[in-house]
């Protein structure tokens, strides 16, 4: 599965220095051997980025727009290997890893435009004859770090917009799906950029990110994962004075408000919380339901929850697909039986699937009458568990909503263009959806506050993480 790539330094794909086992999600065995990389292998990576900056640069923006146009093509004419490899690895259902390659061409063709529109400005200066001339110039080597529940849309929105502002890049895609990155970097191989412009390295932390954190000429890091490494990532960054980006963890709330068409909110909300099963950032985590429709709500989620089918990603008729690890299926049973010990009510699933001998499969499942203070309602979960609450005032749900350290998306449901906007202004995130859950577009700016990251992914916003800022005083 893996045996035409391997580790991409310099524009050439080589054996690394050790190999390493992809494991199944759906069948518990392996997909196939890996290689991975040393330290030395690593430090080859950002030499050979080094050495492509400067012919990068020298493309010019309308250079860099072309090569990422034919990226693009490449990775179209690629899409459905690429779903294939994304579902493998993953298990989501191959409609879900359709749409997420869609989303990944779509960054490269956004961030094509994005390099035609790196502006600069000039400012009147109080020196008699004098200007500011303000540009704007690549920040230099980007190493970019991505998990593995997008595998393809993560690397992508920091390939992209780095590429677009004359960036090389070392990426390190998680080990646990490196496939589809593979296939991302092997289009871009045929785009034209400068050998050594994209590199890609996976092995552990000491071999990989570590050299990468280290090296003084790596002056961008970019981060998609959880809080605690991203806090990590911030102290090391702070030794070589890096540029930070990163989207971490979320803990979504949704309200649903007493006016909200139920149906439309119920269609919406059971599709995307179990999208990936439950493996998803922007997930809605904490559900608050406004008493008036509370019963109904309930009665409805469970009906359309039941109805999901479970199984292997590839085939088109399922739902829903397992869990990425065993680890991570023993930590979503616990909290579901933590809860339920504690007091909440199970009202459908909340077990492993018991018609599976083997993989990570777990129930979508629904807690109601959930506590503000239980696990499966104050942190991430990371899982297909939907985890409801009621409420009975705006003032109420809104203190509710904003009791977190996180900050990265919220929602809610209502017909009234008057209480959205109220509800925008009050809720502490970076993104909000009102009636919908379509955050993620390469046209938006993607990214959360507080605990939840800096900086932000998607765009004109996108692209400005990579850039520094000159100033020159011009007199004569």
């Amino acid at each position: 599965m893996y045996e035409k790539f391997g580790i991409f330094i310099d524009g050439a794909w080589t054996s690394g220095s050790g190999t390493a086992q992809v494991m199944s999600p759906v069948t518990e065995k392996s997909l196939g051997t890996i290689a991975t990389a040393s330290v030395a292998v690593t430090q080859a990576a950002i030499e050979a980025a080094a050495k492509a900056l400067p012919a990068l640069v020298a493309m010019g923006g309308f250079g860099r727009a072309d090569a990422l146009h034919k990226a693009a093509d490449e990775m179209i004419a690629r899409a459905d290997e690429a779903a294939t490899m994304i579902s493998t690895e993953t298990g989501k259902p191959i409609a879900q890893a359709g749409r997420e390659w869609v989303l990944a061409c779509d960054q490269f063709r956004w961030y094509a435009e994005e390099a035609r529109r790196i502006y600069g400005r000039t400012v009147e200066s109080r020196v008699p004859g004098g200007r500011f001339e303000i540009s704007r110039e690549p920040v230099g080597i980007v190493g970019a770090f991505t998990a593995w529940n997008f595998p393809a849309a993560l690397p992508a929105r920091k390939l992209a917009p780095a590429l677009a502002a004359g960036c090389p890049v070392v990426l390190r895609p998680s080990s646990q799906t490196p496939g589809v990155a593979m296939v991302m970097v092997d289009c871009l191989r045929a785009a034209g950029l400068p050998d050594g412009a994209v590199n890609l390295v996976v092995g552990n932390t000491d071999q990989t990110y570590g050299p990468i954190m280290a090296d003084p000429r790596v002056r961008k890091v970019s981060l998609t994962g959880s809080t605690r490494v991203g806090q990590q990532m911030i102290r090391d960054a702070a030794e070589t004075v890096k540029k930070v980006s990163m989207e971490l963890g979320g803990n979504a709330p949704l309200i649903v408000y007493d006016d909200a068409d139920l149906d439309m909110a119920l269609d919406a909300i059971v599709a995307t919380k179990y999208a990936n099963c439950g493996q998803v950032c922007v997930t809605p985590d904490r559900m608050f339901v406004h008493e008036a429709l509370y019963e109904r709500f309930v009665e409805g989620f469970v009906a359309r929850t039941s109805k999901i089918k479970l199984g292997d990603g590839l085939d088109p008729s399922v739902g829903m697909g397992p869990l990425i690890n065993a680890r991570s299926l023993e930590t979503i049973d616990r909290i579901v039986q933590d809860a339920v010990s504690g007091g909440a009510t199970l009202a459908f699933g909340g077990k492993r699937a018991s018609a599976f001998n083997t993989g990570h499969f777990y129930e979508p499942t629904v807690l109601t009458n959930v506590s503000d203070d239980q696990e499966v309602f104050a942190e991430e979960n990371f899982g297909p568990v939907a985890a409801i609450t009621s409420f009975s005032s705006d003032d109420e749900v809104l203190a509710r909503a904003n009791n977190s350290t996180m900050g990265l998306s919220a929602y809610a449901f209502t017909a009234s263009p008057e209480r959205a906007r109220r509800t925008v202004k009050a809720l502490k995130a970076g993104m909000v959806g009102i009636n919908s859950f379509a955050l993620a577009a390469s046209e938006a700016p993607f990214g959360g506050t507080n605990f939840s990251g800096l900086g932000r992914e998607g765009g004109s916003e996108g692209i400005e993480d990579y850039l520094d800022t000159k100033l020159a005083q011009i007199v004569f």
